[in-house]
């Protein structure tokens, strides 16, 4: 499109500059938490819009971390911790679902219940398994009771059936419970198998911890009943408290595709991903592993797993990903929480999302972190476009784009600071940090600047996404990377905050942002996946009137081009109810 989708910007520009900097007349409260009188009134309408259009979630109820991933026959299968019986946690039961794109995908009954005295209070986390001869191994944490935690064997009744309805678990369960030295409570979330050096044998790996120190504890099986415990850790980091949802995989380091789970020598990494119950964020480290000694070694120890670099710096926890034998690609899922009240959740009946599924590669240029990004197959669902190019956005300026609906969206732009601005600058704001810096509000010299999503006619409401540029005295530039909640609503029931990190940009780069907008989730993709940002939005006045969607400038120092493209995006029209010949 052309210059029209932007008349009017010059005459909003003041005004929406001046309310962006304003912060100190939105204070921002604490979340609300519990399932009392809510301090918004939610209409049944505003609660129907928060729910998603291409997200995998569940038709009803609530759901948590996703479970035990493959591909098989033509189909791929998910699941994931599921109540079937209401939109909070308990009774925890697997939920399954197919589908041949990883996008739209059909609901099948539920594929393990806790019927059986080793799983009776919940059937936990887990991870699949295909072996050479075709057969699948699942391995999941059963809870005996309320604290005592055991590792349970199931497998399909019937791998002739392509949507592998029935599942049968091992009359020998539970394979697994903890040993000597390792609490009853703190011991769940068995791995994907991979296979020994000889390959006559399986290893897993289970999270644990031993005081404040989370461990990772390798079992080797030939058999998948019978298991030796091996000496020593995986891997150990003190101070970081139980390790969950485990995930050790490798990354090849000069090549496109994705890597076997077994595989392993020259030209492979280990990623170490671990789920931190300590403050639910899911972080990883790249690393070396010897499976002569039992042990991975990170290759920076000042990117310690635990401590440093995190899958998504949103609300994202419990992450799993499996090797894609079809399209030789490793893809990673994330639960995605409500950040609304409890009492909400139970009024529009269902809870929690999936994110899109992401590939996940080696950054071959930096080789210090790992590259995330929606799988292709999410291209298939968009529709009519909007393109403007080369926008010059001046100090404390917006440019609106003028859209038909901004709640289901795709969106790429790319930014650059204009000619020397950022070298006349001297060093400014060298300790920036996203979480502390008062979001989007707060004018920088050389940010903020991106772009705002869900923004009301009004500006009572919108969600920034964007880039802060903080510069060493030494002339070193630090790029930081951030989502801004602060005004993404005006209830009081919901978490705000500012969420981000900083981000690894190469010489010669432009900054670019992807961000999918699927109602109440955004998900938010920086320099190409180096870093990501999911987060959920609440807002109570887009149901009513249209939202907007507005690149921004808000550095005082630096003038900044910008270009974006945009799709409305189309519902993955996610199947209620299964049906044989629809899938067929």
């Amino acid at each position: 499109m052309d210059g029209r989708g932007f008349s009017d910007a010059r005459r909003r520009n003041a005004s929406i500059a001046i309310f962006l900097g304003l912060a100190s007349l939105f204070l921002v409260s604490e979340k609300v938490i519990g399932v009392g009188d809510l301090s918004f009134d939610w209409t049944n309408t505003i609660l129907s819009w928060q729910r998603t259009a291409f997200h995998f979630q569940p038709s009803k109820n609530w759901m948590n971390d996703p479970n035990g991933p493959f591909y098989y026959n033509g189909w791929y299968h998910l699941f994931y911790q599921y109540n079937p019986n209401a939109a909070v946690w308990g009774n925890i039961t697997w939920g399954h679902a197919v589908s041949t794109d990883l996008i739209h995908w059909f609901h099948l009954p539920n594929a393990l219940l806790p019927d059986q005295p080793y799983d009776v209070n919940g059937v936990w986390t887990g991870s699949a398994t295909i072996l050479p001869d075709g057969r699948i191994i699942m391995l999941y944490t059963g809870l005996l009771n309320e604290t005592s935690q055991v590792q349970c064997l199931a497998f399909p009744a019937n791998l002739s059936d392509p949507f592998l309805l029935e599942w049968v678990k091992h009359p020998d369960n539970p394979v697994l419970t903890p040993p000597p030295g390792i609490g009853k409570s703190d011991f769940r979330d068995p791995s994907t198998a991979w296979l020994t050096p000889d390959g006559d044998k399986w290893r897993i790996v289970i999270g644990s911890m031993v005081n404040k120190t989370g461990i990772a504890l390798v079992y080797e099986t030939s058999d998948f009943v019978d298991y030796e415990l091996l000496d020593g850790y995986l891997h150990a980091v003190p101070g970081t408290g139980m390790w969950e949802c485990i995930d050790f995989y490798p990354v090849a380091v000069d090549s496109e595709y994705g890597s076997d789970t077994s595989a392993n020598g020259p030209g492979i990494k280990h990623v170490m991903k671990v789920s931190v119950y300590d403050d639910n964020h899911d972080y990883y480290a790249l690393g070396t592993y010897d499976a002569e000694l039992n042990q991975w070694t990170p290759d920076d120890p000042s990117l310690e797993v635990g401590i440093s670099l995190r899958n998504d710096y949103g609300e994202y926890y419990a992450s799993k990903s499996f090797y894609d034998q079809k399209t030789k690609r490793r893809i990673l899922w994330g639960w995605v929480k409500e950040t609304d009240a409890e009492r909400a959740d139970i009024i529009k009946g269902w809870a929690s999302v999936l994110t899109i599924p992401r590939t996940v590669l080696l950054d071959r240029k930096t080789r210090a972190n790992l590259i995330q990004w929606p799988v292709e197959e999410v291209e298939s669902l968009r529709g009519e476009s909007f393109e403007i190019n080369n926008v010059m956005l001046e100090p404390g300026s917006t440019v609106p784009l003028l859209i038909d609906s901004a709640s289901e969206l795709d969106i790429e732009a790319v930014f650059e600071i204009e000619g020397d601005d950022a070298e006349v600058v001297e060093g400014v704001d060298s300790s920036y940090n996203c979480t502390s810096s008062g979001g989007a509000s707060s004018r920088g010299l050389l940010g903020p600047f991106g772009i705002v999503l869900l923004a009301t006619k009004e500006l009572s409401e919108l969600t920034p996404i964007y880039f802060y540029i903080a510069k060493q005295s030494n002339g070193d530039m630090d790029y930081h990377f951030c989502a801004d909640e602060l005004r993404s609503s005006k209830a009081l029931d919901v978490n705000r905050q500012v969420y981000g990190s900083s981000v690894p940009v190469l010489k010669g780069e432009k900054l670019t942002i992807r961000s999918l907008v699927d109602h109440s989730i955004v998900e938010s993709f920086a320099q190409g996946g180096r870093r990501v940002i999911t987060v959920r939005v609440y807002p109570t006045q887009v149901v009513d009137a249209p939202s907007e969607i507005l690149l921004f400038n808000n550095a005082t120092g630096a003038r900044v081009r910008a270009s974006v493209k945009m799709w409305n995006m189309k519902s993955a029209g996610i199947r209620d109810l299964f049906c044989v010949d629809q899938a067929l």
